[in-house]
């Protein structure tokens, strides 16, 4: 089977990401800040010997480049950008936090991009060829009729350009590039109030990316596989 890097993995859609593709007995690299706490990835862990857990604080540009050494000869068929937060409480007009909002974009739009140019040479020497990002439909200039969040819409919004950039970089080497809506999901950001649950979310992303080819580089799609506007 292939290979896939997870950030993220700790909780939610990633952790759910991982259970997903370790249960069809891919090697997974599942990453989260502080893997001695996350209970139920080490439980999965022990239950699938081929998902190994290593700790990574997307921010932290030394640990990243830590990883990337470690996985340095192997293939990784896709590289998934889950890793993500909501920003400062309060995101209205006259409620900017600017450090907040600078917090923001480190994790949603810059950290990505670096984790891809670590790990771009593993993705490339794999079968399947595929870089994909946690974007959001709060990210889609297009789509955004109420306003307010302005931290994690412009981070996400940022992030969905950084993946559209991507796919043409990368054409040149068969890489796919997309970037994911994973719907409105029962976790801690998306809260218990949330049609789709984190198990939902994860299958649907797995099937829709197990099923993409170049032609849907560049794009932004659901967890159905349904395209969505920038």
């Amino acid at each position: 089977m292939g290979s896939i890097l997870l950030s993220g993995c700790n909780r939610g859609i990633g952790l759910e990401l991982a259970r997903c593709f370790a249960c069809q007995s891919w090697r997974v690299f599942a990453t989260c800040r502080s893997p001695a706490t996350a209970d139920e990835l080490q439980a999965l862990a022990a239950e699938h010997p081929l998902l190994t857990i290593h700790p990574l604080d997307v921010t932290d540009t030394g640990q990243i480049e830590r990883l990337a050494s470690e996985l340095k000869s192997l293939p990784i068929d896709i590289l998934f950008n889950n890793a993500g937060i909501f920003g400062p409480e309060n995101q209205g007009i006259a409620e900017t936090d600017v450090e907040g909002w600078l917090t923001t974009l480190r994790v949603n739009t810059i950290a990505p991009l670096q984790m891809v140019e670590r790990f771009v040479e593993n993705v490339s020497r794999s079968r399947l060829k595929i870089i994909a990002s946690m974007g959001s439909a709060m990210g889609s200039l297009s789509e955004n009729s109420s306003g307010g969040f302005y931290a994690y819409r412009t981070s996400k919004a940022g992030l969905h350009m950084v993946m559209r950039g991507l796919a043409a970089d990368l054409a040149p080497r068969d890489i796919i590039s997309v970037a994911f809506h994973p719907g409105w999901v029962q976790t801690r950001m998306g809260g218990p109030q949330a049609p789709v649950t984190p198990q939902q979310s994860a299958s649907g992303l797995q099937r829709v990316l197990l099923g993409l080819t170049l032609n849907d580089s560049g794009k932004l799609l659901d967890y159905e596989g349904n395209e969505r506007t920038w």
